[in-house]
């Protein structure tokens, strides 16, 4: 039987692995999380839009942006997969790596991590694009937004349960995307709401730090 997670004590232990390891955590977070958002927000400005303009012309434009920047957006993203990875292996790894040897090992599970998302998120987007298609043939406008809506909760169901991904790649060294996959699925079996609960705060957090870094440092280079 799958044990049920304690917020509280999974709280806990966050911040005390967070605060034993902060130095080398906010070097990681400068180099994988800081350095690619500023660079990105610096090479892919927000488009400009004159005022007045129609929807239609506002969506082709954002289109067109999020178009030209896809191949940063992209790195940026793989960057940050992979510190993500390598701040797990160093809060966790009681062998106690070099920052070195965790950057190192993070990059050798981007691979497996990539396909693991790239599977978890094509598999979804399909069943909801199925789903939905299906629902608008019907010519229903309420059995649409109620296949909509349910279809939207069940991706956000999975992608819970598939939320430890990078944890058993980082802490149990698995390099099957597939057997991660599993091995997520079972972690969190029974405990979707409180996962849900947990990373609601705990992303709330980093948002906030996130954005005040990102500001500071914002002021900084203008200045």
């Amino acid at each position: 039987m799958t044990p049920r997670l304690d917020s509280s004590l999974a709280w806990k232990t966050a911040t005390r692995l967070v605060s034993t390891n902060r130095d080398m955590l906010l070097a990681i977070a400068g180099v994988f999380f800081l350095l690619p958002g500023l660079a990105f927000s610096v090479f892919v400005p927000e488009p400009q839009m004159a005022p007045g303009t129609p929807p239609g012309e506002m969506m082709e434009i954002i289109a067109d942006a999020w178009t030209s920047s896809m191949p940063l957006l992209i790195l940026v993203t793989l960057l940050q997969m992979a510190g993500t990875v390598t701040m797990l292996i160093v809060m966790t790894d009681p062998a106690r790596p070099t920052v070195g040897q965790a950057i190192a090992r993070g990059f050798k599970a981007l691979g497996p991590y990539a396909l693991a998302q790239i599977m978890v998120g094509g598999t979804l987007g399909m069943a909801f694009l199925v789903l939905v298609s299906l629902a608008a043939l019907t010519g229903l406008q309420v059995l649409a937004a109620i296949v909509i809506l349910a279809a939207f909760v069940a991706m956000v169901w999975c992608s819970l349960r598939m939320a430890l991904v990078a944890p058993v790649l980082a802490i149990e060294a698995e390099r099957n995307p597939v057997q991660a996959l599993r091995r997520s699925w079972a972690l969190t079996r029974g405990n979707s709401g409180r996962l849900l609960g947990f990373f609601l705060m705990a992303g709330l957090l980093f948002a906030v730090i996130y954005g005040l870094a990102m500001m500071l440092v914002g002021v900084v280079l203008v200045l």
